[in-house]
């Protein structure tokens, strides 16, 4: 395991990106549970990327759940409702990673719905660029639908403890602490531990950053 500042590990990830060949854009899952760090550390990915030339598209999990409506028909606290009813796969695939895989004609759409609004979208079509990096970052993204869809996959591990603290700190302009400590203890660790127990993402990814303490992560690359 290498650890060191923030610096060395965006400098480690960019060069991970950057070793894969394929005749299409690369996908790059960045994966983990909820407030763990991932959507800072896609977005830091991003800009280094950027920085380097490339073509950076950047999209997240968030933007492909079903209506509120249809999320939760196992009640708004169920840990099986969270894996299995909240994102719609089918389209995240049909309209975003296999345009970009293998075949694919590289026509995408980075969004299928607007969760602060809770309504769907539709945004025009956008054509990407060969050599583009596709920098996805949601929970679950191991999963049997999309395990195969990703060109490199990283997961962000946090003490499942200490990302109930960290939400507690990013919601507090919006929800109670013991709402967020609910929604935490009841319905999203343990989405994780049946997600860690079905599905074991660690055994699937390329790179894990230990991300405890995010100005001083820890890495490893894993060999299959």
């Amino acid at each position: 395991m290498d650890q060191g500042t923030r610096d060395e590990l965006l400098g480690r990830l960019a060069e991970a990106v950057g070793s894969v060949t394929v005749a299409h854009p690369t996908r790059v899952a960045i994966d983990g549970p909820p407030a763990a760090g991932k959507t800072t550390l896609a977005d830091e990915l991003a800009v280094a990327l950027r920085e380097q030339g490339r073509d950076v598209i950047r999209a997240t999990i968030d933007d492909f759940l079903f209506p509120r409506s249809q999320r939760y028909p196992r009640g708004e606290y169920s840990a099986e409702g969270c894996y299995y009813d909240t994102h719609d796969y089918q389209a995240l695939n049909r309209v975003l990673l296999d345009p970009l895989g293998p075949g694919g004609d590289r026509r995408f759409k980075q969004a299928v719905y607007d969760h602060t609004a809770d309504s769907v979208l539709s945004p025009p079509v956008t054509t990407a660029p060969a050599d583009a990096v596709l920098v996805f970052d949601g929970v679950f993204l191991m999963r049997p639908e999309l395990i195969d869809r990703w060109d490199l996959r990283i997961f962000v591990s946090t003490a499942l403890e200490k990302t109930v603290d960290r939400a507690v700190i990013r919601e507090r302009q919006v929800s109670s602490r013991a709402d967020v400590e609910r929604r935490w203890r009841e319905r999203y660790i343990p989405s994780q531990q049946l997600y860690f127990a079905t599905v074991r993402p660690a055994h699937h990814v390329d790179i894990i950053v230990h991300n405890d303490e995010p100005q001083q992560p820890a890495w490893e690359i894993q060999t299959h």
